[in-house]
Protein backbone atom coordinates (compact mmCIF):
# COMPACT_ATOMS: atom_id res chain seq x y z
CA UNK A 1 0.00 0.00 0.00
CA UNK A 2 1.35 3.40 -0.86
CA UNK A 3 1.47 6.21 1.66
CA UNK A 4 -1.51 8.49 2.17
CA UNK A 5 -1.54 12.19 3.01
CA UNK A 6 -3.17 13.19 6.28
CA UNK A 7 -4.51 16.66 7.01
CA UNK A 8 -6.51 18.44 9.69
CA UNK A 9 -9.62 16.97 8.06
CA UNK A 10 -8.70 13.26 8.07
CA UNK A 11 -5.94 12.88 10.67
CA UNK A 12 -8.08 11.75 13.62
CA UNK A 13 -10.08 9.30 11.55
CA UNK A 14 -6.87 7.83 10.14
CA UNK A 15 -4.93 7.36 13.39
CA UNK A 16 -7.82 6.29 15.63
CA UNK A 17 -8.78 3.34 13.46
CA UNK A 18 -8.05 -0.21 14.47
CA UNK A 19 -4.58 -1.52 13.73
CA UNK A 20 -1.22 0.10 13.10
CA UNK A 21 -0.82 3.55 11.56
CA UNK A 22 2.58 5.15 11.02
CA UNK A 23 2.67 8.92 10.53
CA UNK A 24 5.74 10.59 9.04
CA UNK A 25 5.80 14.31 9.89
CA UNK A 26 7.78 16.21 7.25
CA UNK A 27 8.15 19.53 5.43
CA UNK A 28 9.03 20.37 1.85
CA UNK A 29 12.06 22.46 2.86
CA UNK A 30 13.55 19.66 5.02
CA UNK A 31 16.50 17.87 3.38
CA UNK A 32 16.50 14.87 5.74
CA UNK A 33 12.74 14.51 5.17
CA UNK A 34 13.30 14.29 1.42
CA UNK A 35 16.03 11.67 1.87
CA UNK A 36 13.80 9.63 4.20
CA UNK A 37 10.71 9.76 1.95
CA UNK A 38 11.74 6.92 -0.43
CA UNK A 39 12.72 4.72 2.53
CA UNK A 40 9.32 5.30 4.14
CA UNK A 41 7.52 4.71 0.83
CA UNK A 42 9.34 1.41 0.28
CA UNK A 43 8.45 0.27 3.81
CA UNK A 44 4.79 1.08 3.10
CA UNK A 45 4.87 -1.16 0.04
CA UNK A 46 6.42 -4.02 2.04
CA UNK A 47 3.94 -3.82 4.94
CA UNK A 48 0.46 -3.59 3.40
CA UNK A 49 -1.31 -4.49 6.66
CA UNK A 50 -0.32 -1.17 8.24
CA UNK A 51 -1.37 2.33 7.21
CA UNK A 52 1.53 4.62 6.30
CA UNK A 53 0.61 8.29 6.36
CA UNK A 54 2.50 11.53 5.67
CA UNK A 55 1.80 14.76 7.54
CA UNK A 56 3.01 18.04 6.04
CA UNK A 57 3.87 20.00 9.19
CA UNK A 58 3.75 23.38 7.44
CA UNK A 59 0.26 22.77 6.06
CA UNK A 60 -1.06 21.27 9.32
CA UNK A 61 0.30 23.35 12.23
CA UNK A 62 -2.47 22.39 14.66
CA UNK A 63 -1.63 18.69 14.48
CA UNK A 64 2.07 19.50 14.63
CA UNK A 65 1.53 21.48 17.84
CA UNK A 66 -0.87 18.97 19.39
CA UNK A 67 1.69 16.17 19.07
CA UNK A 68 4.65 18.34 20.09
CA UNK A 69 6.55 17.84 16.85
CA UNK A 70 9.56 20.13 17.04
CA UNK A 71 12.04 18.21 14.88
CA UNK A 72 11.45 16.63 11.53
CA UNK A 73 11.28 14.07 10.25
CA UNK A 74 9.39 12.60 13.20
CA UNK A 75 7.46 9.38 12.93
CA UNK A 76 4.72 8.31 15.33
CA UNK A 77 3.52 4.72 15.42
CA UNK A 78 -0.13 4.49 16.48
CA UNK A 79 -1.77 1.25 17.57
CA UNK A 80 -5.55 1.39 17.84
CA UNK A 81 -5.36 5.18 18.19
CA UNK A 82 -2.58 5.36 20.82
CA UNK A 83 1.04 6.36 20.19
CA UNK A 84 3.22 3.35 20.97
CA UNK A 85 6.52 4.63 19.55
CA UNK A 86 8.08 7.87 18.36
CA UNK A 87 11.16 8.05 16.15
CA UNK A 88 12.95 11.29 15.37
CA UNK A 89 15.29 11.79 12.44
CA UNK A 90 15.85 10.23 9.05
CA UNK A 91 17.10 6.67 9.09
CA UNK A 92 18.24 4.08 6.59
CA UNK A 93 15.85 1.29 5.69
CA UNK A 94 17.46 -1.40 7.90
CA UNK A 95 17.04 0.80 10.99
CA UNK A 96 13.46 1.73 10.07
CA UNK A 97 12.56 -1.93 9.57
CA UNK A 98 14.15 -2.86 12.92
CA UNK A 99 12.19 -0.11 14.70
CA UNK A 100 8.79 -0.87 13.18
CA UNK A 101 9.04 -4.66 12.86
CA UNK A 102 7.47 -5.32 16.30
CA UNK A 103 4.37 -3.45 15.14
CA UNK A 104 4.02 -4.35 11.48
CA UNK A 105 5.26 -7.94 11.59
Amino acid sequence: MATIDVTEENFEQTVTGEGITLVDAWADWCGPCKRFAPVYEKASEEHPDATFAKLDTDANPQITARYGITSIPTMHVFKDGEIVKTLVGAMPKPKLVKEIEPFVG
